[in-house]
């Protein structure tokens, strides 16, 4: 029986695509480069700064300039964190339904806690979710199941009375190695192809449909 819901954050419980490519566009603008349109950045947004840098500017972890660069990024999204970004719609509904049932609810995703946490309590929830588990929290980061098994342990909750949801195929792999139940969600930005492909329990297309799986 599930006791405890954990939501990825980026793609799937808030959209934080427009704030991602602001920050790009700053970078961008201040090389004297035109802003890219929030269509080209937002397929990458759940890969953070590694996927936006590639877009914008063409290079990876490999480059010269990238380690300078993404703490650059990473500043600079830091100062706007929440001009644009906002719960999907339907998860605020979503989350009261879950508190009625007296189910827990947490948040694990690959965005460090130094961004993670102030933006939920920018989006007024950070003093509902029972546990944030960033990128950095455990030192691994999904699809290693070790942040999902963290917030297990911080919930006091057996991983098989837990179900993950998430936009994208590491989720299901990191929920799956970690012995949950999983949920895809097709609103998000889907990085790994179509939810259908990567063998979660459920798929649902709006967050209230996550009722009839609890």
């Amino acid at each position: 029986m599930i006791k405890a819901v954990l939501f990825d954050l980026d793609g799937t419980f808030a959209d934080t695509a427009a704030d991602l490519g602001f920050a790009l566009n700053r970078m961008r603008e201040a090389r004297g480069l035109a802003p890219l349109p929030v269509e080209t950045t937002r397929p990458v947004t759940s890969l953070g700064a590694r996927g936006l840098l590639s877009v914008g500017f063409g290079i990876t972890p490999e480059h010269a300039d990238y380690h300078a660069m993404r703490g650059e990024f990473l500043e600079v999204y830091e100062q706007n964190l929440c001009r644009h970004t906002r719960l999907f719609p339907g998860i605020s509904e979503l989350l009261d339904a879950i508190e009625v049932r007296q189910f827990r609810w947490g948040i694990v995703t690959n965005k460090a806690e130094r961004f993670a946490k102030p933006l939920l309590e920018l989006l007024h929830v950070g003093k509902r979710a029972a546990c944030v588990i960033g990128g950095d929290t455990t030192g691994k980061i999904k699809p290693h199941p070790a942040p999902l098994l963290a917030a297990s342990h911080m919930l006091a909750t057996a991983p098989q009375a837990c179900v993950y949801v998430g936009d994208d195929r590491r989720d299901i792999e990191a929920g799956h190695a970690a012995g949950m139940m999983t949920v895809a969600v097709k609103y998000g930005y889907l990085n790994g192809g179509e939810p259908e492909s990567w063998g979660a329990d459920a798929v649902i297309e709006r967050p209230q449909e996550l009722l009839r799986h609890l």
